[in-house]
């Protein structure tokens, strides 16, 4: 590592001097000859020193890969094939460089022939430029993502329900596996619902062998079952009965606002299509960012890359802690809605129509101190905007 260190400074000290010479190749003269004899001895010092260098260096990696090439990473491959859940090595354009079984097993590929192959095919249409997007983004190192993708009509043809295609929640993570020169990203894979296609289910267990059910979760389903329930019923309320011109997606948010999350934000695609508008804004009640709801109110959602990317691809994303802090772009005053909102988590979810037209936008924030969005709280939101989408092609 110390030598690796060296050279690396050693390679800056010598393209800093490159600069040098570059810039006062401008001046008049060209800086004559001992400019050029300058360049000469750059050149001879790349050519005897610094290339001879790398070459040790990069036959040092090899060697040490060869070292470490051992039962621990044998233990390791064993693993990740073993893994109960499906997990899959992808490249920055979504082409699969190792999947294990439970992966193999959902997707219905061999390992074999899923290398090489891009992922994205076993894929509805409207979901695979969205999620082509976020790989690349997390091979840039842009922050971990969780997005919904649904998978092609035929993996669920064996089921008998052709017409229900699977649903899954894939989060996205960059790793830079040993050997290998670029970051990969992992992927691991979720059923939002019972996988089509996955034969006879198993026989259920006796009362005694499950155990008696965990208060906390019974809780929290509960509570997502009362949050659809009531905006459900607010979508089907009278218009009369909130502010004047309040509509359905304002009467959702209402209820979305603070019990559910701190910040919610509405945009509306403008009818006919063409851009989004921001048509609410709530805000916590409390606390350093409650006075800046009129920046965002103020803020063009063309300026926000999750939500423009949201209305687009109309593919849902779920971001806990996230470190792009420009996601949702800048509010008036310049600074990153993220940084002003003091997010920690987000939902960016699109009110799409059964047809997958994209009628607007709704994203919800969690300031910190509050936990963050799960994966049953998302499924619950995106059953809550198809709600808020048939709400709005009826009024």
């Amino acid at each position: 590592m110390a030598d690796e260190d060296e050279y690396g400074t050693e390679l800056a000290d010598f393209r800093k001097r490159v600069a040098e010479l570059r810039a006062t190749r401008a001046l008049p003269g060209g800086g004559g000859p001992a400019n050029l004899d300058a360049a000469l001895f750059e050149l001879q010092y790349v050519s005897d020193l610094l290339w001879p260098r790398y070459e040790r260096l990069t036959a040092q990696q090899r060697k040490s890969g060869r070292a470490t090439d051992t039962k621990e990473q044998q233990l390791l491959r064993a693993i990740f094939q073993r893994l109960p859940v499906p997990v899959l090595l992808l490249d920055r354009e979504g082409v699969v460089s190792r999947i294990n079984f439970a992966a193999s097993q959902l997707f219905g590929l061999r390992a074999g022939y899923a290398a090489g192959r891009s992922i994205t095919a076993s894929f509805t249409l409207e979901g695979r430029a969205a999620f082509r997007g976020q790989v690349a983004a997390v091979a840039r190192h842009e922050g971990n993502r969780t997005l919904a993708v649904e998978l092609m009509r035929g993996l669920a043809a064996e089921s008998g329900d052709a017409q229900r295609p699977g649903r899954l929640w894939v989060t996205l993570a960059a790793v830079r596996p040993p050997g290998h020169r670029r970051t990969s990203v992992l992927a691991v894979c979720q059923p939002t619902a019972e996988r089509p296609g996955a034969g006879v289910a198993a026989p259920p267990l006796p009362v005694e062998a499950v155990g008696p059910p965990d208060p906390a979760e019974v809780s929290s389903r509960v509570e997502l079952m009362d949050l659809v329930d009531d905006v459900t019923t607010a979508l089907l309320s009278a218009s009369g009965s909130g502010p004047a011109g309040e509509g359905p997606l304002e009467r959702a948010c209402a209820v979305l606002h603070g019990r559910f999350a701190d910040w919610v934000i509405a945009d509306r695609a403008v009818p006919g299509g063409g851009q989004l508008r921001r048509v609410a804004v709530l805000a916590p009640g409390s606390g350093p960012g409650a006075g800046d709801a009129a920046a965002l109110a103020a803020q063009d959602p063309a300026g926000a890359p999750l939500i423009s990317e949201a209305a687009g691809a109309g593919g849902s994303a779920l971001q806990i802690r996230p470190e792009d802090a420009h996601a949702l772009g800048e509010a008036g005053n310049g600074v990153p809605v993220l940084a002003l909102t003091e997010a920690s988590s987000l939902l960016c979810v699109p009110l799409r129509l059964p047809s997958g037209a994209v009628l607007g936008v709704v994203t919800l924030l969690r300031a910190g101190g509050r936990r963050d969005f799960g994966l049953a709280e998302a499924s619950a939101v995106e059953r809550i905007s198809r709600h808020i989408a048939l709400a709005l092609r009826a009024a």
